[in-house]
């Protein structure tokens, strides 16, 4: 049998390892997304203020209000990716399986969006099939993919953007591809406000094929998007622009941002390399694409991820462009290997057939292990983990590497390490929250707690959004005297803290005014209870 059959059929048996190993990984992410829609509380501490924006929406109400006066709530995100869950809201009811679905949703067409981009510029199913699913695949897209959070829906918006502007010249539709990639735009920006750096990719993209267009694109989406900033403004009163600007202007820590490259780097080193290379390539020996420029400018975000409140999420735009980036490069790179626009003989051909058919599945299959995350229990996913030597179950707390406040058994194991999210919720968790329900249920007066799913499943107003009260008190943005003297009132029935993430004068107020009653731990973290002092005092109020 001659060598290029062999390298062929070879290629072929590690061609269907690859599809399996990212089949697989899509598996582990559909069944992680199902559990966490069963799930009533906040699995990630914000979920909760996100859905209640989309309440205040189905209201008629804005979430950019006063946070100095009661409730002392207001969002920090534009409207876009509230505004879509309201339609589910009649559905679904107050719960966060509405958001879950909208950004689970956004994940798989993200994935989609992808392969269909990667499936145009290059023949055959693996490279495509695999790019695609390659983005469900990172650990971080996992992690987040499912929640009740903004980002993902402006990763898919801001994919599809940079899918119709890099068609806007090449096409006999090109006029509308600008238009519909500047709306995507548009629908990113106010999805949240990381989408500057892809619009900044988009624009330049334009520019270096066509000055003009590119000015008139920029001028009109600058207009358009100014409009409706200022109209947001004016009909807020002002607090448009001090909850969504102002308030996310916060401290940096540039050894957070150099940790997390590292690990991002780590987690998908190969797909980094490929795009990389294709982006040096380009720039070099052809003409910048807008998906390179999509890559390099995306690293933009990344570089902001040491912010305070920020973290890996901010990688996931640069992610979902290497997944594409990486399959035009393995598709470039496996034409050169047949000598396409070449006249290489065929034998010559057969034997660069041969050969890419094994290189490319092979790398497919070295980047897989880098990004390992799985439960470890279980029927299926017992024997899975130590099939893969990965069964034993973490105990956070009890290792010097491990986060001291995490207070549970976690059967999921992460080639991060530590992490926070990812694992299944168990039935200990879910007693867990019903014990803390019943706190709310039964006590007199609103509560104050750092996540408003309690709130809500009891059917009490939702009051203060704690991250944002600090971020404003960090930038001398906060008058603190009503929530400070509500609290010195006891005016509260109950208070329930996890990560006390609320200004100073807050936290000094409730030590002097709550005392706690019980630490529960749910979902691998203590819920400290506060009640009143004169409740401890007069147990019969």
């Amino acid at each position: 049998m001659p060598l290029s059959r062999i390298l062929k059929s070879l290629g072929a048996a590690l061609a269907l390892l690859a599809v399996l190993a990212y089949l697989g990984y899509m598996i582990v992410y559909v069944v992680y997304a199902v559990n966490l829609f069963q799930w009533p509380f906040d699995y990630d501490q914000g979920e909760g203020f996100e859905l209640y924006d989309a309440i205040l929406y189905n209201q008629g109400e804005w979430p950019y209000q006063s946070n100095s006066t009661y409730p002392f709530y207001a969002s920090n995100y534009p409207p876009l990716f509230h505004l879509l869950i309201v339609p589910l809201l009649p559905v679904f009811g107050p719960r966060l399986v509405a958001g879950r679905l909208v950004s689970f949703a956004a994940t798989l067409i993200t994935g989609g969006v992808i392969f269909v981009v990667v499936r145009r510029k290059v023949s055959g199913w693996l490279i495509p099939l695999v790019s695609g699913m390659a983005y469900l695949a990172s650990n971080y897209v996992y992690q987040v993919g499912p929640l009740c959070r903004m980002h993902m829906t402006m990763v898919m918006f801001e994919a599809l953007a940079i899918a119709f502007i890099a068609e806007f010249e090449h096409s006999r539709h090109g006029r509308r591809n600008l238009i519909l990639g500047l709306l995507m735009l548009l629908c990113a920006g106010y999805t949240k406000q990381m989408a500057v750096f892809t619009v900044a990719a988009a624009l330049s993209y334009v520019f270096l094929r066509d000055i003009k267009k590119a000015i008139v694109a920029g001028v009109a989406l600058t207009v358009v998007a100014g409009a409706i900033f200022w109209l947001l403004n004016i009909a807020t009163e002002g607090q448009w622009w001090i909850n969504t600007i102002q308030a996310n202007v916060n401290k940096f820590d540039y050894r957070q941002t150099i940790f997390l490259f590292k690990q991002w780097f780590q987690l998908h080193t190969i797909f980094i390399l490929l795009a990389a290379s294709y982006l040096v390539y380009e720039l070099f020996w052809d003409r910048l694409s807008a998906y390179s420029l999509w890559f390099l400018f995306s690293l933009g975000a990344g570089a902001l991820s040491g912010k305070w409140g920020a973290g890996f999420g901010y990688f996931t735009t640069a992610i979902a462009a290497a997944c594409l980036t990486s399959g035009l490069a393995l598709g470039r790179l496996r034409d050169w290997k047949l000598g396409i626009g070449s006249p290489a003989p065929q034998e010559q051909t057969n034997w660069g057939l041969g050969i890419g058919a094994v290189i490319i599945p092979l790398l497919y299959l070295v980047q897989a292990p880098r990004m390992l995350h799985t439960p470890t229990s279980g029927p299926v996913f017992g024997p899975l983990a130590r099939a893969l030597g990965v069964e034993n179950a973490l105990v956070y707390g009890t290792s010097d590497n491990l986060a001291e406040n995490h207070c549970a058994v976690v059967q999921y194991h992460d080639a991060m390490g530590y992490t926070q999210l990812g694992h299944m919720l168990t039935a200990d968790d879910y007693a867990a929250g019903e014990e803390i329900l019943n706190y709310v249920r039964t006590s007199n007066g609103p509560i104050l707690s750092e996540e408003a799913m309690f709130s809500l499943l009891a059917g009490e107003p939702v009051v203060t959004n704690p991250t944002q009260l600090l971020n404003l008190y960090n930038n001398n943005l906060l008058d603190t005297t009503e929530i400070v003297e509500r609290i010195s009132q006891q005016e509260f029935g109950l208070i329930i803290f996890r990560a006390q993430f609320y200004p100073h004068p807050v936290l000094e107020a409730v030590g002097q005014n709550y005392k706690p009653v019980e630490h529960i731990c749910m979902n691998g973290f203590y819920y400290h209870i506060l009640w009143p002092q004169r409740k401890l005092d007069n147990p019969s109020e």
